[in-house]
């Protein structure tokens, strides 16, 4: 008999399984309560069993789940017209995941230059850094040697630069180059965010040199950094952009959205997905995007989010030889660790917080966009307690 066990060792997992979630909550089969501040790596934004995402599924679920684009889904265009409602976009493209939404946006990139008489420029410019997902063409735009190694030879059309640094971008573009793809806050390689100015710079670069501003929002997006998109803070627009995890609260979502103009080359039979757009898929995005457009949302994400930041800050302050930086936008934070940022992670988990690894000896804090003032003060304990352990 082999060795290899029937479900594939892709993934280093914790020891851990749990039965339910509530809230910021999850709980194991033996009734051991967790604080989850990893949101299942940004995706369940409203946090665990919301009863109108509940609700929203179980009706839908009741009636039918899939029927495929071959018929019109109406729920599929109420979704698209409150993204573009609530957004720079013209249309919206839906897909399964994150990285199927990369993949939809490189395909337009490359359409749009062909359908304007410039089939040559097809090259994007990415940055140091990056994650885009785990396709052959989305870990050939992040050029991370830790996702390339083995799955050489890697797809061609992505050139990479230094992150912040207009300069070094404006010397990368060529006759061929497309577009420059981006990522608002950089979270796999460790929290690092953009600055304002230098999406403003790229909004302005694109425009010069006829290129389209793709911004990767798979994780920054639906409300994590405190508005529905993280390029809102800077007013630098894209022409293209992808979302994905918290857009289904859990259920696989991913989206494509674009101007007009971005996307005129996307007629019928250039793209397609399966199960992309189905109506349980609809459903639950929908039931989110009631819950984070209401009155009221953002500003609690933004008022809970600056409590966590100053009590992680001055967590820093109190835990100079543990804490070394403290990362991020919203709730979308990073400590950066003197320590091994794994060895915290297990403490934290042995004491009940769950929390997120990341490039650059990083720990993620991820909470749900629900986050309430007692959560954080549980959290913050916590913290303080591992630090004060690692620390001693």
């Amino acid at each position: 008999m082999s060795d290899m066990p029937p479900l594939m060792p892709t993934y280093a997992r914790a020891d851990l399984a749990f039965e339910r979630g509530q809230g910021a909550y999850l709980f194991t089969a033996d009734g051991r309560r967790y604080l989850d501040f990893g949101s299942g790596i940004a995706v369940t934004g409203l946090g665990h069993a919301h009863p109108h995402l509940v609700a929203a599924l179980t009706a839908q679920a009741a009636k039918v789940w899939h029927v495929s684009n071959i018929y019109r889904i109406p729920e599929q265009e109420r979704l698209a017209r409150r993204l573009v409602d609530a957004s720079f976009a013209d249309t919206v493209f839906f897909g399964n995941s994150g990285a199927e939404a990369i993949e939809c946006g490189i395909k337009m990139v490359r359409k749009y230059h062909d359908a304007t008489g410039h089939p040559e420029r097809y090259r994007i410019i990415t940055f140091e850094g990056a994650f885009h997902g785990r396709t052959l063409a989305t870990i050939s735009a992040g050029k991370q040697p830790k996702h390339v190694a083995g799955f050489d030879p890697l797809v061609d059309g992505f050139d990479q630069v230094p992150f912040n640094d207009g300069n070094a971008l404006r010397a990368a573009i060529g006759r061929e180059t497309a577009a420059i793809l981006v990522e608002p806050v950089q979270g796999e390689s460790g929290i690092r965010s953009a600055d304002p100015r230098f999406l403003q710079e790229l909004r302005r670069t694109a425009d010069e040199f006829g290129l389209l501003l793709f911004y990767d929002e798979v994780q920054t997006g639906m409300g994590r950094t405190g508005k529905l998109f993280a390029h809102e803070w800077s007013g630098a627009k894209p022409d293209v952009m992808a979302v994905a995890k918290a857009l289904g609260g859990g259920v696989p979502v991913g989206a494509c959205l674009a101007t007009a103009a971005a996307a005129q080359g996307m007629t019928a039979g250039t793209h397609g997905s399966t199960f992309g757009g189905n109506p349980l898929a609809m459903a639950a995005a929908n039931a989110v995007l009631d819950v984070m457009l209401a009155d009221g949302f953002l500003e609690s994400v933004q008022k809970h989010a600056r409590l966590l930041r100053t009590r992680l800050d001055d967590l820093a302050r109190r835990h100079p030889k543990v804490i070394a930086e403290v990362r991020g936008q919203g709730l979308l934070l990073g400590l950066r660790l003197v320590p091994p940022a794994n060895e915290m992670i297990e403490k934290l988990r042995g004491a009940g917080l769950l929390t997120i690894p990341a490039g650059d000896n990083v720990v993620r804090i991820l909470p749900p966009l629900i986050v309430g003032e007692a959560e954080i003060d549980e959290a913050i304990r916590i913290l303080d307690g591992v630090c004060a352990e690692l620390g001693a």
